[in-house]
């Protein structure tokens, strides 16, 4: 016989702060999520596929870049990588040589209402975001690497990194299995 239920369940999931409706977007989250393996350059690769990522982690961390890039503020966004010294050197570089106009134009393509974030690839607590830029055929890659509690922009060389980059590839060229349209 089937059992009914009293709401006692209901009970023990919110005494551990879970919510019938937290637990179903944990599920819409972890659905369209996919480990997957390839083989590139006679390495196999594991990695987590993830398409329309949800919002959070390294895309949260994106959005925050952009916008302080297309504030033109160079200082703050090179604090949300992992080698600001770094980043702030190879930004203000970029904004000398095409002109703050220029600079902020090319940051802004990235939350446009025709841009969006087609993918997110990870490899342990590496991400790389994969965009399609203003409704266009050309992706773009942005990678991220978690520490501690937050995401930030990955500027320091790894072999994490190095295989993203592969993957990015690897999608640019059709070769891994796409999600999304």
């Amino acid at each position: 016989m089937p059992r009914r239920n009293s709401g006692s369940d209901h009970v023990f999931l919110k005494k551990r702060g879970l919510t019938p409706v937290f637990l179903l977007f944990c599920l819409a989250a972890t659905a369209h999520a996919q480990e997957r393996t390839i083989e590139l350059g006679g390495e196999t690769i594991r990695y987590t596929l993830r398409a329309d990522p949800a919002g959070g982690g390294a895309l949260a961390t994106a959005r925050k870049l952009a916008a302080d890039l297309v504030a033109g503020d160079i200082e703050a966004a090179a604090k949300l990588s992992n080698a600001p010294q770094h980043r702030y050197a190879v930004l203000r570089d970029y904004r000398d040589w095409v002109g703050p106009e220029e600079f902020k134009r090319v940051y802004a393509q990235y939350f446009s209402p025709r841009s969006k974030v087609v993918a997110e690839i990870d490899i342990g607590r590496h991400s790389l975001l994969v965009w399609r830029l203003d409704g266009s055929d050309r992706l773009a890659g942005q990678f991220y690497v978690q520490v501690g509690d937050r995401y930030l922009f990955d500027d320091v060389p790894s072999a994490e990194r190095a295989r993203l980059r592969q993957l990015l590839d690897a999608y640019r060229e059709g070769r891994l299995d796409r999600m999304v349209k």
